[in-house]
């Protein structure tokens, strides 16, 4: 059939073929088991009720629509042009949703503080207990009910085609700004308040594709302990977190434009929200463009109108943490530009695994911090009887351009003094900095303040708290801040001031044995070295050949 000819099927056509089944609950865990599709066919869900007026509340109508496709064995459910005002859609096991040119899934308005119901007289599912978990990961992560589209324990299904899913009732927190044009303060805490565009829990065989989502809420798409996941060919334009990927494994994310100036854009993550401490793993980051650099909107309707300068945060970035319970390997990120927004971290503080990472062919321009951040702390927000020192190792990186970054903070490769870092390689990289301009102010970010004196900055350790690039504040070095850690390899890799800095291109301290081959940065004195073992610089522009078996407090 074509698709033509899909999209024409009258309701009348379908509902003389297809029987009326209606659903009275949400279907969430035990309460059904899934079939396998028989004969799948194609159902129009304005056959069941379904107006897409913009007025009507449909959701009742789309989820006996859902219901009907289900027991018929499976199949796809097309929404036509339209716009379908929703409270919480519970999607099913062999249901394909199809969002049509023109289809606009619009969230209904959540109830505002003191009252028990949204504009459109409504609510979305009640937030679902899970305790005593809650304790261990940020607020948002532990409910999954509270959403726009819910699915749960469910398998082998697709939200697909041009549509749009347009998150404009949906709670993003606390963060109202004039700035964004919010001028409603729903709360995510209040029964009744949807906080996510789409939420999936402990599913299976999952492909999103095509669609676009626009305020997304507090996440646009919640993935927890989800295997088998593809996101491709999605473009997000939200209030905070684009995609989190928690405890999920198996996943595929490409050709995939974020923005989200106030959050992170793709954050692979791994808390304990399940019960239990299960890794991410097998991710694919892949052909995507993250920022936090326009206006909500303009990356939906294809004007790309960037923020003017004021009050907004520009997140954007790809970041593996913070929650990091159950730890994360085999990460790849590759062919992905980040503008205008924060850059790559890799974070693990709740001690796990972190290991295992490729990052290649990245551009970057406009980094609002530092390109790259790796932390391994112990901040250890887990249940007791699970703590265990964390690790972060293997982690190769190359072909990575970076250009007019800030400058206060240099990327920080940072372990603790009792848990190392360990096997880093960085090769064929550029980054470009602000430098420190002539009247000494503005390349720390804040003119209000005379710049410190770098040659006494003390960098904190920050061992037990919340992992953030800066919250360590001003380095002494202007390209990298290595501490604590072993084994580092650094090869045709180039530090580029824009305007002059006095402070060394490398500051590396409790490092032992570290290669540097082929580095460029301005002639001066560019290696800090403090507690250092088993240094090797090599046919380099950055510094003479050199090999030490030891240096504390030189400069090369």
């Amino acid at each position: 059939m074509q698709r033509r000819d899909l999209i024409k099927l009258s309701p009348l056509a379908l509902a003389s073929t297809i029987g009326y089944v209606a659903s009275a609950e949400p279907h969430y865990p035990g309460t059904h088991i899934p079939k396998e599709p028989s004969k799948p066919g194609t159902f129009n869900v304005l056959a069941y009720g379904a107006t897409g007026d913009g007025k009507t509340v449909d959701t009742p109508a789309i989820n006996k629509a859902i219901q009907v496709v289900y027991d018929a064995g499976g199949g796809t459910l097309v929404f036509p042009a339209g716009t379908y005002v929703c409270f919480s859609i519970h999607l099913l096991s062999n249901v394909d949703i199809y969002l049509s040119q023109g289809c606009t899934i619009l969230a209904a308005d959540s109830p505002l503080p003191g009252q028990t119901t949204g504009y459109n007289g409504g609510t979305y599912d009640a937030a679902e207990p899970n305790e005593p978990w809650i304790p261990y990961q940020d607020y948002g992560h532990n409910h999954w009910h509270n959403s726009l589209f819910v699915g749960e324990n469910i398998s082998n299904f697709s939200i697909t085609g041009p549509g749009l899913i347009h998150g404009k009732g949906l709670s993003h927190g606390s963060r109202v700004t004039e700035s964004r044009g919010d001028y409603k303060a729903f709360q995510a805490e209040q029964p009744g308040v949807g906080n996510k565009a789409i939420a999936l829990k402990n599913c299976h065989n999952v492909l999103l594709r095509d669609f676009s989502i626009l305020k997304g809420g507090h996440f646009a798409l919640l993935a927890t302990g989800v295997d088998n996941l593809t996101l491709d060919n999605l473009r997000i334009d939200t209030d905070r977190d684009g995609f989190d990927i928690d405890c999920c494994r198996n996943v595929r994310v490409s050709n995939c434009t974020v923005n989200s100036p106030w959050d992170d854009a793709i954050c692979p993550k791994s808390s304990y929200a399940l019960g239990y401490a299960r890794s991410t793993d097998n991710v694919t980051i892949a052909n995507c463009f993250v920022t936090g650099t326009y206006i909500l909107g303009t990356v939906i309707d294809g004007t790309w109108k960037k923020w003017p300068d004021g009050p907004h945060a520009r997140n954007g970035r790809i970041k593996c943490g913070t929650e990091s319970n159950g730890g994360f390997r085999n990460i790849t990120i590759t062919n992905c530009v980040i503008e205008g927004c924060k850059g790559i971290s890799l974070e693990t503080s709740d001690g796990a695994l972190l290991e295992d990472i490729a990052i290649s062919n990245i551009t970057m321009r406009d980094i609002v911090d530092a390109p790259l951040f790796l932390r391994l702390n112990r901040r250890n927000r887990n249940p007791k009887e699970t703590l265990r020192p964390g690790t972060l190792r293997r982690v190769v990186m190359s072909n990575i351009t970076s250009h007019d970054s800030y400058a206060s903070t240099a990327s920080i490769f940072s372990g603790i003094p009792d848990n190392l870092i360990e096997d880093v390689k960085l090769s064929n990289c550029y980054f470009g900095h602000k430098g420190l301009p002539t009247d000494a102010l503005t390349g720390w970010g804040d003119t209000s303040k005379p710049m410190p004196d770098w040659k006494n900055l003390q960098v904190p350790e920050i061992e037990d708290a919340y992992p953030e690039l800066l919250r360590f504040g001003p380095t002494p070095s202007n390209g990298f801040f290595i501490r604590h850690l072993k084994n580092l390899e650094m090869s045709h890799v180039e530090v580029a001031p824009s305007h002059a800095d006095p402070r060394p291109a490398f500051h590396l301290e409790d490092v032992r044995r570290a290669d540097f081959f082929a580095i460029t940065a301005p002639p001066q004195p560019n290696f800090s070295l403090h507690n250092v073992t088993d240094l090797r610089i090599l046919w380099s522009r950055a510094a003479k050949d050199t090999t030490l078996a030891k240096a504390d407090n030189e400069t090369i």
